[in-house]
This record gives C-alpha cells, structure tokens and sequence, in this order.
C-alpha cells in the first residue's frame, strides 16, 4: 500500500502512446458547453507527455487546444491546474504586453481540463532551434518577455510560494519504495551516479538554500525552448502549471541550460560534418573537448542575446544573480538527463556527458558566468 507522503513523491507513468479521443468522452462534452461543437475526429492530433492533450478542429470551425492536466497525487494536479488559471488572470490585465500565452477559451475544475486556441502554423523554440532559426533577435524576445514576468507588481498571495520541488533533495538521500518500482532502468542508474556524489549533493544544498534566500518574484518555473512558441510573428510563452514566486535564476538558468545542453547533443554531429574529419577515425577526446569548444562560440550569442534583452525589461538583479543562473544551468543539465531517463533502458553517452558538464557548472558556478554568455551585471 503506498501512503499519501509516499504519493506525492510518486512519478508520472510515461505513456508511449497518447490518450485516444474515444477514451475521453469530457473533452467534447467540455467543448460543447464552451459553445464550441465538437473535436473533428479527422483533424485531431494528440501527442505523449506528463499531460493527455488534443489539437484539431471543432465541428463549429474553431481551432482549439485542449490539455487535460495529470499526475499521480490528486493534490498536486489540481494545484498545477489553480496556476494555470492564476497564470490567465494575470495575463488579462496586460493588454498589449509581449508577455502572453495562446487565448484560454475555457477550463473546467472537475476534469482539469484547459481549452485553447490553437495557433495555426505554430513552432516551439525547440523545432525553431533545431532548424538554426531560433535566432539571437528571437532569443532576444524570448528574454524581454521573461523580464516582464519578472517584474510583475503583484499582491501578497497571488501566486503559489510553495518551494519548487525540482531538485528533490530526498532522492539524494534514497528513493523511495513507490519511486523506485516506478522507475525505468535508466532512471535507477542515473540515481546510482548521483546518490555516490557528495560534492554534487553539497552542492545543490547551497543552490536551495540562496533560492530560498533570494528575492522572490514571478516565475515560469519550467523555461525550456519548446515552451516557447512562434505564430505568425507573434512569441508567446506557454505551459503555467509551475508558475509560482521563486528565484528568477532559474528560470535564466533553465533557457542558458538548453542551449548548453544543445552544445552536448549536438558534438558528434558537428564531428561527423567537419570537413577535415576522417570518414572511420573514432573521435579522441581532444576532438570532442575541439569542438565543444567550437559549438559555444557558435550558440554562446544565442544566450548573449536573451541576456541582452532581459536586462532591457528587468536592468537591476540581486547580488550574485548571474552565479546563481550559472548554477542553476547546471543542474538543467542534470535535469535533462534525468528526464531522458524516464524514456530509456540505459542513459546514453549524451546524457552522462552532460550531467557531467552540469555537475562541473554546479560545483563553481562563479567560473562560468563569462563562459555563457551572462555579462554586464553581478
């Protein structure tokens, strides 16, 4: 039997395959008290991850998003659910700010269900990166908008101040029973690495314990690229459900993270591409130190001009703010790998490289503030 301490700790089963419609008839009856018709069956994708979602057009013409919020602890998805929500109440007094998501057509509690409008013709940053056209007056954009969202002047209670649970300093200790038989393979292994690393666990202690002591204000609390998205010429931010007050140096760190994870990822193939690489030669370590080097020189403006423009829209930080967004770039590596974990048998030799980059961020963030881009304040 798995307590309700044990619950909250318990992760998200990872489906491979997404909810079909038929399985979930509250969707449409959703949309028909939203006056909306019906899903199109035709024209309805959905797509795997943490949360059942749909995308397609209603018999009325209407094109409509609808995320059905999930997770193990009952709790804690209605939770994610309330910040969406805070998130729409916040955005609808700020009309004409670059600060904004796709338009909410409706939501419903009992179900956790969200609608939408869907954007036609949208990319998520990741799909814009890896095309290059996430580019530096993009990421640019992509900064100012986190800077408004962090200098929102809101009232006492308005956002959840619930610390964030990422990393979770108990599973350094141990996992738990339920997370344990709930983990994949890749996952066990990767807890092994880290659970043998005191310097690591060190570490991310101070990491939380200088969030904890920093200015708390308005965060994302999940910046990752896909979470960007583009229409038309319009950039929308998206995906609320860890809005909160929090350290605005994690969310800096979370998008400086994922172009330094793109860094990692993308070193075999800048290898394979070099026209001076001889086609059978196994690449030495010196060829993968080359030409890491080389992909940060290329990305490292990508970070420059995000940094360029947050400090257009928020120009005064805290002490040791940059040190803080170092460290936290750090540990999105980790993350990253931890996430990829949930989806494989082993970690591959990727993701060990760059939770280990990460953990050499972590250990001296200080060092690396220059390296990634993040001059001009403290």
């Amino acid at each position: 039997m798995i307590t309700d301490q044990e619950s909250k700790s318990l992760p998200t089963r990872v489906r491979f395959d997404p909810v079909h419609l038929d399985k979930a008839p509250e969707v449409d009856a959703f949309l028909g008290r939203l006056g909306l018709g019906f899903f199109d069956a035709d024209t309805v994708v959905a797509h795997i991850g943490r949360n059942d979602n749909w995308a397609g057009t209603t018999t009325t013409g209407a094109k409509v998003f609808v995320k059905r919020v999930g997770g193990g602890d009952p709790a804690d998805v209605l939770r994610r659910y309330h910040r969406i929500l805070a998130f729409e109440t916040i955005a609808s007094r700020l009309s004409g700010s670059e600060l904004r998501g796709p338009e909410l057509l409706g939501s419903d509690e009992e179900h956790r269900l969200v609608a939408f409008t869907r954007l036609e013709d949208a990319q998520s940053g990741f799909e814009l990166s890896t095309d290059d056209a996430f580019d530096d007056a993009l990421c640019r954009r992509a900064g100012r908008i986190l800077g408004i969202l962090h200098t929102l002047p809101l009232e006492p209670g308005t956002l959840d101040d619930d610390p964030h649970p990422s990393p979770s300093m108990d599973h350094f200790d141990a996992l738990s029973l339920p997370v344990f038989i709930h983990s994949a393979f890749a996952e066990i292994e990767s807890w092994s690495l880290l659970q043998a690393d005191a310097e690591l666990a060190a570490a991310l202690h101070e990491l939380r314990r200088r969030e904890t002591a920093a200015p708390q204000v308005p965060t994302h609390g999940d910046i990752r690229l896909d979470q960007y998205l583009l229409a038309a010429d319009d950039l929308y931010l998206s995906d609320w459900e860890e809005l909160r007050s929090g350290d605005a140096a994690r969310d800096i760190g979370g998008f400086a993270g994922e172009w330094l994870y793109r860094v990692i990822q993308g070193i075999p193939k800048s290898i394979s591409e070099d026209p001076g690489h001889t086609f059978g030669r196994e690449a030495t370590h010196e060829d993968i130190l080359a030409h890491g080097a080389r992909e940060i020189d290329r990305l490292r403006p990508r970070i420059e001009a995000f940094w360029a423009g947050y400090r257009e829209t928020r120009p005064t930080q805290d002490d040791g703010f940059t040190t803080r967004v170092a460290a936290f770039t750090g540990w999105h590596m980790i993350d990253r790998m931890l996430a990829g974990a949930k989806f494989g048998t082993r970690l591959s030799a990727g993701d060990r490289a760059a939770a280990g980059i990460g953990r050499t961020v972590l250990l001296a963030p200080q060092n690396f503030t220059s390296v990634l881009g993040l001059e001009g304040t403290s």
